[in-house]
């Protein structure tokens, strides 16, 4: 089989996971980060910053190990691996949410240690923009501290998580061998596995070149989304 068809095969599967796993990192993230600088010193900001250390620290690997435990084994509520179940034949709706349920645990796994991340960098972020001249003439009008938030605070913090989240890609990436061989998915990651194992360097060299080109495309992307987030910087 050609090393190009091989990868075709794999590369849905894999970009399905990534996207969802980063869109999952960056809502929580966002999310809890708006929280702790919200309440920066109190007990929520100390409990998420507990949270996102150790979401930090363990490894994705455990993470994933424990989910299944937890999530398949004891309550039964998800599959512990695959993509879809074997031989069914679902269609349509029940198609999608037999995907659906195949999908979540490993995207959780894969998402916990960039939620953590993010969520520090949406604290430091808006934390350094609540003392700015706008900020502060923002609140003297008399706007609600909701929407200074999110329209003024946010907005502009959001400058920094874009960047670090194009970074992440081939972070993401080299995160989704580790998922995608614990709970068997079949993805590039998967595949970069069987190949190290089986030493065909013909099918590495094609996931390490395919690889490189989603990392600058993702890049690209993101210096456009940071020009529109900010019209300052110039896109030349």
């Amino acid at each position: 089989m050609p090393v190009s068809r091989l990868i075709a095969e794999r590369l849905p599967g894999s970009l399905l996971l990534m996207t969802t796993a980063l869109v999952l990192a960056l809502v929580i993230g966002i999310t809890a980060g708006i929280v702790m600088s919200v309440f920066a010193g109190r007990t929520a900001d100390r409990v998420l910053s507990v949270v996102a250390l150790l979401f930090y620290s363990i490894p994705g690997f455990w993470i994933g190990l424990m989910l299944i435990v937890v999530f398949s084994v004891w309550l039964g509520w998800l599959p512990s691996g695959g993509e879809e179940t074997i031989g069914a034949g679902f269609t349509g709706l029940t198609w999608f949410n037999d995907r659906l349920r195949h999908l979540i645990l490993p995207a959780i796994s894969l998402a916990l240690f960039f939620v953590a991340i993010y969520a520090r960098l949406v604290r430091a972020s808006m934390l350094e923009v609540r003392d700015q001249d706008y900020v502060r003439t923002a609140t003297a009008k008399g706007l609600s501290r909701r929407i200074v938030t999110l329209r003024h605070m946010l907005w502009n913090a959001l400058l920094p998580i874009t960047t670090v989240a194009g970074m992440h890609a081939g972070a993401i990436l080299g995160g989704a061998v580790v998922v995608e061989t614990v709970f068997s998915w079949p993805g590039l990651g998967r595949l970069a596995f069987e190949a190290v194992l089986k030493r065909d360097f013909s099918v590495l060299l094609g996931i390490l070149l395919l690889s490189s080109l989603i990392v600058i495309i993702v890049n690209m992307l993101v210096d456009l989304l940071q020009a529109w987030l900010d019209p300052r910087i110039a896109v030349r």
